[in-house]
């Protein structure tokens, strides 16, 4: 009788739990977030103009949502933190962040991972305070949506970031092109949704435009959800050259640069990014790419303060049309000090 009882409590139990899993996961492929295939942006309200023979420089900056400073780790790579300890941390990165951004002084800036409303950024306006501290408008892109993210302990909550594009540039159009998804349900309903912010800069005394594509790949997935994402990639920029348009993509690859293995891998067993090749591009672009330093470091633990010690890759960086004459690139040598990637600038003239 008392064996009974016992299963029966345990049977009452494990139907419960079953109950609040269907519950939760009802929940969250109902809230999940599906963006359309392509969809409006609000364009920046800029003036400036650019015409052939004009030289520009553009920017692309993982800011780590402000909160992966060189002495952040992360559990994704190997680390075992979720978010940082407090929000001043946040807001010192934020400052940081910004006076890189202002030193560079570029014409156009990429950056990725921007937070607008998240837990592990405490809720700030990331997107707000770039556009108020260097007088640009931003154009915002989602990619990572998200009510509540269950995982791991304490969990990572709720998130909204994306992608940022700002210049001071006129804009005639703004564009959320989706990406391929690299997971299934139900892990999806609580991951990101990659995609390239498009932005339409037209070129003064002509009828063609500059064409930039801000994105960021794939990067904790098996490999063909990078390949997909690099494919839709590679047809759009072809789309566009047939267009007769200048075509600049920019931003985080996740995948390092064939011919750029400069920083050997330390540890295996760790995240390893794979190789991306001229291949995977179409004909008349070429890859603006630089190794004079790193772009980005595994957060498997705080940084090192060199290159030697801590993982490091080149992640980063930019594709070219070729009616596009590229002057300079370099990777700009941060330490690493307020986020986990570091900066690269392209200065460019349109043919």
């Amino acid at each position: 009788m008392k064996m009974k009882k016992v299963l029966k409590a345990v049977g009452i139990i494990l139907l419960a739990v079953i109950i609040i899993a269907a519950v939760a996961l009802g929940y969250y492929t109902i809230r999940e977030y599906r963006p359309d295939a392509v969809e409006t942006v609000e364009p920046g309200d800029g003036t400036a103009q650019l015409g052939t023979g004009e030289s520009f420089t553009v920017l692309t900056y993982n800011t780590g949502y402000a909160g992966l400073s060189k002495d952040e780790d992360f559990f994704m790579d190997g680390g075992s933190k979720v978010q940082p300890e407090s929000k001043e941390l946040i807001e010192n990165n934020l400052n940081g962040i910004t006076s890189i951004l202002k030193d560079q002084d570029a014409d156009i800036y990429f950056l990725q991972e921007v937070d607008r409303d998240s837990k592990r950024s405490y809720h700030i306006d990331e997107q707000e305070y770039y556009e108020q501290e260097l007088g640009l408008p931003g154009m915002f892109a989602c990619n990572f949506k998200v009510d509540y993210v269950p995982y791991p302990l304490p969990p990572i909550g709720k998130v909204t970031s994306g992608l940022v594009t700002m210049t001071g540039l006129s804009v005639s159009k703004a564009s959320r092109i989706a990406l391929p998804e690299s997971f299934s349900w139900p892990i999806k309903t609580c991951n990101l949704k990659r995609c390239m912010l498009e932005t339409r800069i037209p070129i003064k005394d002509s009828d063609k435009e500059l064409v930039l594509i801000n994105f960021h790949l794939e990067a904790y997935d098996s490999g063909e959800g990078k390949i997909a994402q690099s494919k839709l990639l590679a047809e759009k920029l072809a789309s566009e050259y047939e267009k007769g348009n200048y075509v600049i993509a920019g931003g985080d690859f996740n995948q390092t640069f064939e011919g750029l293995e400069t920083y050997p891998v330390h540890d295996k067993d760790s995240w390893v990014p794979g190789v991306i090749g001229k291949e995977v591009i179409p004909e008349g672009f070429s890859y603006a790419v630089a190794n004079n330093a790193p772009t980005c470091r595994l957060l498997n633990g705080p940084y090192s303060g060199n290159y030697e010690d801590s993982q490091v890759y080149v992640l980063d960086g930019f594709i070219v049309s070729d009616n596009i004459e590229v002057s300079k690139v370099v990777n700009i040598d941060t330490d690493f000090e307020y986020t986990d990637h570091q900066p690269v600038r392209v200065e460019a003239v349109l043919k």
